[in-house]
């Protein structure tokens, strides 16, 4: 009953997420958020500072495959050899894999250009959804899922999900700040990430708990 629950309740955040984010494409779509855009996109770039730049160029840095790479290879090395769990390292691959297989394929689905309107650094590619936002909501979301378990501490569970919201947060700023994402951009690429993350927790689930019977 335990795990009919647990992945009951994913598939609803599954079912909530995809929701959100067809209403987000389809806004894209019709091209009908470019007032949303812009207002964010002033307000965040008019506290523009060579300190915040910094900061925000940091973010963007660690929100890149190469650093998402290594702290995965930890976190895979973590899973397999102190903690055991090597069905649990099956699950990391797959929301990391599926997440940036589906980001491509929804770049070249929309094929939306980058935002030219002030813009700190250079990138490439097309802009909906962001690559950096989904990489860091599946990273540290399938992170905080998988270690939430050993923590029995309600500060250091506290602090795991602070953490987990600080860098996605964060990353999805960096984005905006930076000129290389429109607002919608990163929400977009928060829900996608978002789904697809609670889809596979909820397989997940429901094969465990086959297992388990």
């Amino acid at each position: 009953m335990l795990y009919y629950q647990n992945w009951s309740r994913a598939f609803r955040f599954f079912l909530g997420f995809a929701a959100c984010f067809a209403v987000i494409a389809v806004l894209v779509s019709m091209n009908k958020v470019s007032t949303f855009d812009n207002y964010i996109i002033d307000g965040v770039q008019s506290a523009e500072s060579p300190g915040l730049t910094s900061f925000a160029k940091g973010l963007s840095l660690i929100g890149s495959s190469k650093i998402a790479i290594g702290l995965s290879i930890v976190t895979m090395a973590l899973l397999y050899f102190l903690l055991k769990h090597r069905f649990e390292l099956i699950l990391f691959l797959w929301v990391g894999l599926g997440s940036q297989l589906l980001n491509t394929i929804m770049k070249l689905c929309f094929h939306r250009e980058r935002p030219n309107l002030h813009r700190i650094v250079e990138e490439i590619g097309y802009s909906f959804p962001s690559g950096h936002s989904m990489a860091a909501f599946s990273l540290y979301g399938v992170i905080a899922f998988l270690l939430w378990r050993h923590l029995r501490r309600r500060h250091e569970r506290v602090l795991l999900i602070m953490f987990a919201v600080f860098m996605t947060v964060g990353i999805g700023w960096s984005r905006i700040y930076l000129g290389v994402h429109y607002p919608s951009d990163v929400i977009g690429g928060y829900m996608a990430s978002g789904a697809w993350l609670m889809l596979s927790i909820c397989l997940f689930q429901i094969y465990k708990s086959s297992r388990k019977k």
